[in-house]
């Protein structure tokens, strides 16, 4: 029975880092809201968690069994950092990354700049709200979500024999 809440909590926790990629790739190509830098850097540690859970599945038991929902948890908890940290720069609780809130053209050539056949995009900037639900940013659900998944990582990690 053990096994198979651990199971359980497993597929929800990777299942639930997953969906939250799916909703970002969703929101970027199906709804036109270009990601900025922070919003890309929160991907990362949904992904290695996603990375983790089939290990996870597959060492139920021993030292691994108890490590990689450690391991699930603790990418949970980094994509919860990097967005709380956005949050902040999206309120101007602190200030942001200079590369994603001054407007920065820096790796675009002049050559590049200057041709009109070229088209170099807008700066999409950290500290403003492309899109929000219940006053919550897209950064701001990032944060509840990978928080309550890296909950459930837990429940995995305390399930393991």
């Amino acid at each position: 029975m053990t096994t198979d809440r651990r199971t359980l909590a497993v597929l929800i926790a990777a299942g639930g880092s997953a969906s939250v990629l799916a909703a970002a790739f969703a929101f970027q190509y199906l709804g036109g809201l270009a990601p900025c830098q922070l919003c890309l850097w929160q991907r990362w540690p949904h992904a290695i968690a996603v990375a983790i859970g089939l290990p996870a599945l597959m060492f139920a038991r021993g030292v691994l069994g108890r490590l990689l929902p450690l391991a699930g948890a603790l990418a949970a908890l980094a994509s919860a950092g990097i967005g709380a940290f956005h949050v902040g720069v999206e309120q101007k609780w602190w200030e942001g990354l200079a590369s994603c809130t001054a407007g920065s053209i820096s790796g675009i050539s002049t050559a590049d700049l200057l041709n009109p056949d070229v088209d170099v995009g807008a700066v999409v900037r950290c500290d403003e709200i492309a899109w929000s639900m219940f006053g919550l940013s897209m950064a701001g659900w990032n944060v509840v979500l990978s928080a309550l998944l890296a909950l459930v990582w837990i429940t995995a990690y305390r399930r393991a024999s």
